[in-house]
């Protein structure tokens, strides 16, 4: 197995598992954005996790930037169009798949 094909796995493993956590709490609380607020900085470890994924995902959009202007990563857009939608756990394998598909390209030619 290659791997980008972890990567690949890796993504869709990084959409269901915080997905199926945020759909669990729509079924239970619907669309009350001030109970999720509420519970996520409920204690000192929600909020540190909670800046922790923050600042991962600043970090992470940093670094997908600096590496497309040095690489020219082919859609890594989509990689920090994924961070902000689900979030460090899709961002960052999406983008590591795509430079190794990069990289993999580069090579075959």
């Amino acid at each position: 197995m290659k791997i980008r094909h972890i990567y690949i796995i890796l993504c869709v493993i990084g959409i269901i598992l915080p997905y199926y956590q945020f759909v669990l709490f729509l079924m239970e609380n619907g669309m009350d954005f001030m109970l999720f607020y509420q519970q996520l900085s409920a204690n000192y470890i929600s909020v540190f996790f909670g800046l922790d994924v923050i600042v991962s995902a600043v970090v992470l959009v940093a670094f997908i930037i600096a590496e497309n202007l040095r690489k020219k990563v082919k859609y890594s857009w989509l990689a920090i169009v994924g961070t902000f939608t689900v979030g460090v756990s899709l961002g960052l394998p999406l983008f590591l798949y795509l430079r190794q598909l990069n990289e993999d390209n580069s090579i075959g030619k």
